[in-house]
């Protein structure tokens, strides 16, 4: 039976979420499976990947294929290297505790290259709120001074108007008295 290393859908329209599973080949996408090694979530940034090192592991030395995006996993998380590293351990290239070494070394060096990356993320999320936040201050500045700007001109045109309603009873009586 042809075993393969594979990701399960789940989630809904739009959202997706993994389950990654080993299953017969000749199975549904979404059917029977033997075994579930993880979840995988990309609706996250970074991408949420939980795996069962181990499981994942045995079932490699037991032969199953990965799929390509399951390849690309099981390598991001380690599984491929470990499975490579316990093949140098069968043949006695190295030693357990050199390969664990190996591993624990290479496990560290990724787990900095992804929190760097989720710091850039969050610094960078910062920054555009930061930058939003003075640009609505801006704009917000502009529209004070422009409401103000209009006040003042309502005033100006409603002190205009009434000096304007003033002087013209006194021409209109000036008027009246050169008439008489």
């Amino acid at each position: 039976m042809p075993v393969k290393i594979r990701l399960q859908r789940h989630g809904k329209k739009g959202k997706p979420f993994y389950w990654i599973v080993a299953a017969d080949a000749r199975s549904k996408r979404d059917g029977k499976f033997l075994d579930k090694i993880g979840t995988y979530n990309p609706n996250t940034n970074p991408a949420t990947i939980d795996l069962n090192l181990d499981s994942a592991v045995q079932w490699l030395h037991n032969g199953a294929q990965p799929t390509d995006t399951a390849r690309a996993i099981l390598s991001y998380k380690g599984a491929l290297l470990k499975h490579h590293l316990d093949g140098g351990v069968r043949k006695g290239a190295l030693t357990q505790e050199q390969a664990d070494a190996k591993l624990a070394a290479w496990l560290e060096e990724k787990a900095g290259k992804v929190d760097a990356k989720k710091d850039g993320l969050s610094k960078a999320q910062a920054d555009a709120k930061a930058k939003a936040l003075k640009a609505e201050k801006e704009a917000n500045e502009k529209r004070l001074a422009a409401q103000a700007e209009a006040a003042k001109t309502a005033e100006a045109e409603a002190a205009t108007e009434e000096a304007a309603a003033e002087e013209a009873p006194a021409v209109e009586e000036n008027n009246e008295e050169t008439e008489a």
